[in-house]
């Protein structure tokens, strides 16, 4: 089903009906601050599994998720005094975080090492989703592995439309995918340059 929400005032009936698609494990694609993600519930694996097979994606790379927020963050990662005043000042916004993973963090999301990648968009559609569930959303982007993400959300809905429960439309998207930065022992790596400013790393 195609769904425009307002970008700005996202409507609370329809970000309901959404979240209760999730809970029933649907697969949906929406908006972000970055390029259109694809994603389900983090706790649904069936969803996860099908996320995999539409991107035609290894299953030992695993996803990144959306969080609510810092505190939710916590309860996904390890999160030190050193990552956390980091990811502070720089989300909400268009980066993805790796930080060691914590035992809730379901194995199909986990690397071998168990790390996690971690967003807050920077996108009012998100957070709304991510709040109305409870809990994070899996996050990757809306095309096949090694392919560009489709900027309009009714080129998304034509190539990908059949095989999700919701193809959320929120604007057209010009950004890159967000920038990745490893936080692992404490040391900052950019792991993928993207939308997020790195010029802060010395």
């Amino acid at each position: 089903m195609y769904l425009s929400i307002n970008p700005v005032n996202p409507q609370p009936r329809l970000i309901k009906q959404v979240v209760a698609c999730l809970q029933q494990g649907g697969v949906i694609i929406y908006p972000t601050d970055t390029t259109y993600g694809i994603g389900c519930d983090i706790f649904n694996r069936k969803g996860i599994k099908k996320i995999f097979q539409l991107k035609k994606r290894d299953q030992r790379k695993p996803f990144s998720f959306i969080c609510n927020d810092l505190a939710e963050i916590s309860n996904y990662a390890q999160v030190s005094n050193f990552a956390f005043k980091i990811m502070k000042r720089h989300l909400p916004g268009a980066f993805t975080f790796v930080l060691e993973a914590t035992k809730i963090v379901p194995d199909s999301l986990s690397t071998k090492q168990k790390t996690v990648g971690v967003r807050i968009p920077e996108n009012a559609i998100c957070h709304a989703i991510v709040k109305e569930l409870g809990h994070p959303l899996v996050t990757t982007s809306a095309n096949t592995s090694g392919e560009d993400t489709p900027q309009d959300p009714l080129e998304i809905e034509e190539k990908m439309g059949r095989y999700v429960d919701f193809v959320i439309d929120g604007g057209i998207s010009m950004e890159e995918a967000s920038t990745v930065i490893s936080l692992l022992d404490d040391q900052i790596e950019v792991i993928r340059q993207g939308s997020g400013d790195t010029s802060w790393i010395e």
